[in-house]
C-alpha cells in the first residue's frame, strides 16, 4: 500500500522507512518485559465507572491548566494583586467593595496595560490573573474560589479586559526578539514564557468559566456568554477569528521559530475555544436532528448519545496460563470436560501475540456480563448441562433503552445497497439492469420483492447524501441552479479562515500528538514540547525528581487530550456543516500519517496507560491556594489517588478510536492500511479495557476489516466476531463476516482516493475561489470597443517597442490561407 503524501506536505513519521515501518508499531523486548511485570499485579479488569463527555469535571479542566512547577507563580500573582490594591483601596479587602468600586479598580488595571514597560504590564497582568483564579486569599473553601472566580471574569469580560489582552498576545506572538532569543538557547524553561502563560491564563480562565453554564445564571451573564461566543466564532480579530490565532502559534512552534510557546495552554485554549464557538457533541447532535428536519429527511433512528451510555462492557480475554493449561491437556489427550473458555484469549495466542502476557487475569464468569459480547464458547460436551443453568435475572428497567430484538441499533441500509443488490438480483434472474432503478421489480421473483420491501423499510439517507448529491447537481448546472446561499455558520466561518494553511495546522497538530504519545522515544529532531513545564534549575534530590516526572507525564496527556478532542470536534463540526470539508481535513490527516500514528499509541499496554496515576491531588487547583500543603514523600508520590481510572487518559483513547472510525468509515483504501499496519492484534488488546464505549469503537474498526483478514482469522476469532454482532449496528446486506464484497477489489484503492479528492478541489473551487465565476461574465464581441479597450504597459515598454514589433509582428509569416481551410 503506498502513501499518498503531496509535495509540499511534511509527514510527521517519515523518520521510519516502510522497511522498518512496521517496526516501529511494534515495542523493544525491554518494553514488553516491563510491561508484563506491571500486569501480573493486576489480575482483574473491574468494569469502569466512565461517563464520556465534552470535558471532564470543571474543577478538574481549571486544575490541568496549570503544571506542578508553577505552583510558587500563584503566591507571585497574590503579591502583585496585594501590593497595587492597598496602594489604590486602603483598609479594605476586594470581597468588601460594592460593585462599582470593583469595576473602577479594574478599569484602572485596564489602563495599566497599555504602559510601555514591559515588567509594569506583566505585574498587571499578573493582578488581573489573580483576579480570575478567584482571590484565593480571602476565600476559606475550594467553593468560594470557584464562586469569586466566575463572579470576576464576567466583571472582567464586561468591562473589556479579553480584547486588551488579545492585543498583548499579539504583540508577544510577533516579538522576534523573543523567538530568536529562544532559538538560539540550548535549553528552554519556564522563564522564557512568562508572559505568554500569564495571557494565556487568563484568556483561558475567561472562556472555560463563560462556556460552562450553570443553573443560577442571571439573565445578564446569559446574555454575555452569548455574546462572547459569538464574538470569539467570528471574524473580529484582523479578520479571522480567534480559533486562527492560536493555530497560528501552533505552526510557528512546531516550525521551531518559537520553540518558547507553552504549547500545552495554547492546545487547551485552543480546544476550549473551538467547543465554545462551534458547540459540544450534544449541540452537534441537535444540530443534525433540525439540519434532517430542514432537509425533510426522517428523524434519526435513536439517540446515539444514550444508546452508548446504556451499553455495558465486555468480558476482558482470560489469562494466557489457563489457555496453555488446556493445550497441554489436549496434547495428553485428555476429554475431560473444561470450564468455559473466554474465545479472545484464544484469539490472542493463535495470532501468536507478544502481548499474550499482558494483563493476566483469571476473571469469574459475572452475571451482569451475560449479554456481553467476548464470553465463553460453549462446548459441545457440556451444552447438556449448560441448557440446565438457570437463566439470570433480569436488570432492573431503569432508563434502559428499548432495543428491537435484543440488538442496540436499529439495522441501516444505504440507496446504493438497494441498487447493488437489484443490479445482482436483475442479472441472475433477467440477464439486464436497470440503472438506478429501485422501483420496478418485473420479473423478479417473490423472495426478492420481499427483500427489498425490508431493504426500503430500514432505509437511511444521510445528510452528507443529500450534499454530494446537491454539489453534483451545482457543479453541472451552474446556470440553472443559480448562487449557492451559505450560512455564515461558526463552522463555516472557521473553515473558510483555515482552508489556505490546512495542510500545515493538520500536521503541526500530529506532529505535537506524535511528541506527546508514551510509545513515542526521544530523538533529537523532535520538537521539545516541554519548554512550559521544566524549571530553570533541574531537580537534585530524589523527591523532586519524581515530582518533576509526574509532571511531564501528566502534561503529555493533557496534550494528548486536547488534541484529540480538537480533531475529533473538528471532524464531527464540518461533517455536518458539508461533507466535503469534512473530508478535506480527513484526508490531510490520512496523508499525514494519522492512521499508523494512532496504532503506534495504542501498541502500548492500554490498562496502564489508562490507569496511570500521573497527578498530585493536593498540588491541583484550586485545592493547592486553599489548603496547607502536606508533606510530599516519595511513598505518597509513588500510591497517587484512589482513582479506579485516569479520566483523560480513557477520554484520550476514545476520541482516538473516534477519529479513526471517521476517517476510514466506507473507504476501502483506508480499511486496507488498517489491514497493512496489522491493526488487529493492537485493537484487540484495546477490548481489555471494560468500558463500553471503548470497546464499541473498537469493534467498529474490526468489522469493517474482518473480510480482509482473511477465513483463518475470522474462524479462530469467533467469540470476537460474535462481539461484534451484538454491538456494532447492522447493514443489512453487508456481509463483512464472509469477505464476499466486490467492493474489496485492490485496484479501485488508488482511484478512489483520486475521484475523492477531485471531488474535493472542485468543492473548493466552486465554492470559496473568488476568481472561478469569470468563465461565465459575458464576453464583448464587438470589435471597435475591444480595440478601444485601454491596455496597461509596463513602464519600459516604449523603450523596446520596436523590437517587441519586429520579433513579434514582422518577423512572424501569417498564412491567412490556413484560417480559410480550417474553417
Amino acid at each position: 500500500m503506498q502513501q499518498h503524501t503531496g509535495d509540499d506536505m511534511e509527514v510527521p513519521l517519515l523518520n521510519d522507512t516502510n522497511s522498518n515501518r512496521q517496526k516501529s508499531l511494534a515495542p523493544d523486548r525491554d518494553e514488553f518485559s516491563i510491561q508484563q511485570k506491571d500486569s501480573e499485579g493486576s489480575m482483574e479488569s473491574p468494569n469502569l465507572e466512565f461517563e464520556y463527555g465534552d470535558t471532564d469535571s470543571f474543577t478538574a479542566e481549571l486544575s490541568e491548566l496549570y503544571s506542578y512547577t508553577e505552583e510558587p507563580e500563584f503566591s507571585l500573582n497574590r503579591d502583585y494583586f496585594e501590593e497595587d490594591f492597598k496602594n489604590h483601596v486602603k483598609g479594605r479587602r476586594w470581597m468588601q467593595l460594592s460593585m462599582q468600586e470593583q469595576r473602577a479598580y479594574v478599569m484602572r488595571l485596564l489602563d495599566a496595560l497599555e504602559v510601555t514597560d514591559r515588567d509594569k504590564r506583566l505585574k498587571v497582568a499578573r493582578a488581573i490573573l489573580y483576579l480570575a483564579q478567584g482571590v484565593f486569599d480571602e476565600c476559606d473553601t475550594e467553593t468560594d474560589v470557584l464562586y469569586w472566580s466566575r463572579h470576576n471574569v464576567f466583571l472582567l469580560y464586561d468591562m473589556g479586559i479579553f480584547n486588551a489582552l488579545l492585543e498583548l498576545l499579539s504583540m508577544e506572538i510577533d516579538n522576534n526578539q523573543a523567538c530568536s532569543s529562544a532559538v538560539r538557547k540550548p535549553a528552554i524553561s519556564l522563564a522564557d514564557s512568562t508572559e505568554l502563560r500569564v495571557l494565556l491564563s487568563i484568556m483561558y480562565l475567561m472562556v472555560e468559566t463563560i462556556r460552562v453554564e450553570m443553573e443560577g445564571d442571571r439573565p445578564e451573564r446569559k446574555a454575555a456568554r452569548q455574546a462572547f461566543k459569538t464574538e470569539l466564532g467570528s471574524p473580529l480579530y484582523n479578520g479571522e477569528p480567534f480559533t486562527l490565532l492560536l493555530f497560528t502559534m501552533v505552526t510557528k512552534f512546531c516550525s521551531m521559530n518559537a520553540p518558547h510557546f507553552p504549547m500545552k495552554k495554547v492546545l487547551l485554549l485552543l480546544w476550549k475555544t473551538a467547543l465554545f464557538t462551534l458547540g459540544g457533541f450534544e449541540e452537534v447532535l441537535e444540530m443534525k436532528v433540525r439540519t434532517r428536519e430542514q432537509l425533510n429527511l426522517p428523524p434519526l433512528p435513536e439517540d446515539s448519545i444514550k444508546v452508548v451510555r446504556n451499553m455495558r462492557a465486555a468480558s476482558p480475554p482470560a489469562s494466557a496460563m489457563e489457555l496453555i493449561e488446556q493445550q497441554q491437556q489436549q496434547k495428553r489427550g485428555r476429554r475431560s470436560r473444561r470450564p468455559l473458555v473466554k474465545q479472545d484469549s484464544l484469539d490472542t495466542y493463535n495470532e501468536r501475540d507478544p502481548f499474550k502476557n499482558d494483563d493476566a487475569r483469571d476473571e469469574e464468569d459475572d452475571p451482569d456480563d451475560v449479554d456481553s459480547g467476548i464470553e465463553g464458547e460453549v462446548d459441545p460436551l457440556d451444552r447438556d448441562v449448560i441448557i440446565q443453568l438457570p437463566p439470570p435475572p433480569l436488570p432492573p428497567p431503569t432508563e434502559r433503552v428499548s432495543f428491537p430484538k435484543g440488538l442496540p441499533w436499529a439495522p441501516k441500509v444505504r440507496e446504493k445497497d438497494i441498487e447493488h443488490f437489484l443490479e445482482t438480483s436483475r442479472n441472475k434472474f433477467i440477464g439486464f439492469t436497470l440503472g438506478n432503478d429501485t422501483e420496478t421489480l418485473v420479473g423478479l421473483p417473490r423472495p426478492i420483492h420481499e427483500s427489498v420491501k425490508t431493504l426500503k423499510l430500514h432505509k437511511y439517507v444521510s445528510i452528507a447524501e443529500v450534499q454530494i448529491k446537491r454539489e453534483d447537481e451545482l457543479q453541472q448546472c451552474p446556470m440553472t441552479m443559480g448562487e449557492e446561499e451559505v450560512e455564515e455558520t461558526p463552522a463555516e466561518v472557521l473553515y473558510l479562515g483555515m482552508l489556505p494553511s490546512l495542510s500545515q495546522y493538520v500536521i503541526a497538530l500530529l506532529k505535537l500528538l506524535l511528541a506527546a504519545a508514551p510509545t513515542s522515544k526521544a530523538k533529537t529532531d523532535s520538537i521539545n514540547i516541554l519548554a512550559d513545564v521544566l524549571p530553570e534549575e533541574m531537580p537534585i534530590t530524589v523527591l523532586q525528581s519524581m515530582k518533576l516526572g509526574i509532571d511531564v507525564n501528566r502534561h503529555k496527556e493533557i496534550i494528548v487530550k486536547a488534541i484529540s478532542a480538537l480533531l475529533l470536534l473538528l471532524l464531527k463540526h464540518f461533517k455536518l456543516n458539508h461533507i466535503y470539508q469534512f473530508e478535506y481535513v480527513a484526508q490531510h490527516l490520512v496523508f499525514a500519517n494519522c492512521i499508523p500514528l494512532i496504532l503506534k499509541f495504542f501498541n502500548q499496554n492500554i490498562m496502564s496507560y489508562i490507569s496511570a496515576k500521573n497527578s498530585i491531588c493536593a498540588l491541583d487547583f484550586p485545592h493547592c491556594v486553599v489548603h496547607e500543603m502536606p508533606e510530599l514523600t516519595a511513598e505518597s508520590l509513588e500510591a497517587g489517588d484512589y482513582n479506579q481510572f485516569c479520566w483523560r487518559n480513557l477520554f484520550s483513547c476514545i476520541n482516538l478510536l473516534r477519529i479513526l472510525n471517521k476517517i476510514t468509515k466506507w473507504k476501502h483504501s483506508r480499511t486496507m492500511m488498517l489491514v497493512v499496519f496489522k491493526s488487529a492484534p493492537i485493537l484487540k488488546r484495546a477490548l481489555k479495557v471494560k468500558q463500553a464505549m471503548m470497546q464499541l469503537y473498537v469493534l467498529k474498526l474490526l468489522k469493517i476489516q474482518t473480510k480482509y483478514l482473511g477465513r483463518q482469522w475470522r474462524k479462530s476469532n469467533m467469540k470476537t466476531m460474535s462481539a461484534i454482532y451484538q454491538k456494532v449496528r447492522h447493514r443489512l446486506n453487508d456481509d463483512w463476516a464472509y469477505g464476499n464484497d466486490i467492493d474489496a477489489r485492490p485496484w479501485d484503492f488508488q482511484a478512489e482516493e483520486c475521484a475523492l479528492r477531485e471531488s474535493i478541489e472542485k468543492f473548493n473551487t466552486r465554492r470559496y475561489d473568488k476568481n472561478q465565476n469569470s468563465l461565465f461574465t459575458p464576453v464583448d464581441n464587438c470589435l471597435q470597443s475591444v480595440l478601444g479597450q485601454r491596455v496597461d504597459l509596463p513602464e519600459d515598454f516604449h523603450y523596446s517597442y520596436e523590437m517587441w514589433l519586429e520579433r513579434e509582428v514582422f518577423s512572424q509569416s501569417i498564412k491567412w490561407e490556413g484560417l480559410l481551410q480550417a474553417q
